[in-house]
């Protein structure tokens, strides 16, 4: 039980201290507190994922209580993430739907990644000081994680695949609900998309966030990784967006459906 309430400080110090810096991004001047903004809300994203990987891998916790802590992690980066989308396919869906220009969506991406890195270098500092048992196992193992995949290349692609096409869905069609439970309900989707396809793929459906989490992982190479964690999601999320905005629409023969595409994209994180 310990452990578990030192990865929960872990995860509430990581939340405050992101927090104060989208504060502090707030009061740059043009457009780079967005660039802040993402780059922030991608760390507290990835540093977060880090410590409940571990817990849950190590700390064996019982279904019920792991589900609770993803659903209550989610939420609060929903709430906290304000217009961050920490997701770079959603930067690329913006370039297409013209909303962004490229360079717009280069700078985006970068702080993506960038900030994904710094994660693991955050995630690796943190364990290193032993506050928990473990840390102190982690450690001893020179941080070291293995291969991720419970199923065939193909099968995790696939995983993937499907579990960014449901969040995608889940969030195109938010905007129906009222504002108050769009959180909640985005938040209890990815729940049960991380629990349905966790044991395949991990069920990451964000490449910054597979960068940062199952990249430094052995069993694969990288190449296979970008297949599985990059590849999948992107065709996931063109796919949901095909599906819903030109196949369905056109076999009804209605328009393509009116989406606030900000308020889509910030629903699209993990």
């Amino acid at each position: 039980m310990m452990d578990l309430w030192v990865s929960l400080a872990v995860l509430a110090a990581a939340v405050l201290l992101c927090e104060a810096t989208r504060h502090t991004a707030r009061l740059l001047p043009g457009v780079s507190w967005i660039y802040l903004l993402e780059a922030a809300s991608t760390f507290q994203l990835c540093c977060c994922t880090h410590e409940l990987k571990l817990l849950g891998e190590t700390a064996r916790l019982d279904p019920p209580l792991s589900l609770t802590l993803t659903y209550t992690v989610t939420l609060v980066h929903l709430i906290t993430f304000r217009e961050a989308t920490c997701n770079p396919g959603a930067a690329l869906e913006a370039v297409c739907r013209g909303t962004a220009s490229v360079k717009a969506a280069a700078v985006l991406i970068a702080c993506h990644f960038g900030a994904a890195v710094a994660a693991q270098f955050s995630a690796a500092s943190v364990w290193s000081l032993g506050l928990s048992d473990i840390h102190l196992r982690h450690q001893r193992f020179g941080f070291r994680c293995f291969d991720p995949l419970g199923g065939t290349l193909l099968e995790a692609a696939a995983a993937e695949l499907a579990c960014a096409f449901t969040v995608q869905a889940a969030a195109m069609h938010a905007h129906k609900l009222d504002q108050k439970l769009r959180a909640p309900f985005i938040s209890a989707v990815i729940t049960a998309v991380v629990y349905t396809g966790g044991s395949i793929s991990g069920a990451v459906f964000n490449p910054a966030l597979a960068f940062s989490v199952q990249f430094p992982c052995s069993g694969h190479t990288n190449l296979e990784y970008c297949f599985v964690y990059w590849l999948g999601p992107l065709l996931g999320m063109a796919s949901c967006i095909l599906l819903f905005e030109k196949i369905i629409p056109f076999l009804s023969g209605k328009s393509t459906i009116g989406l606030d595409v900000p308020t889509v994209q910030k629903q699209k994180t993990h």
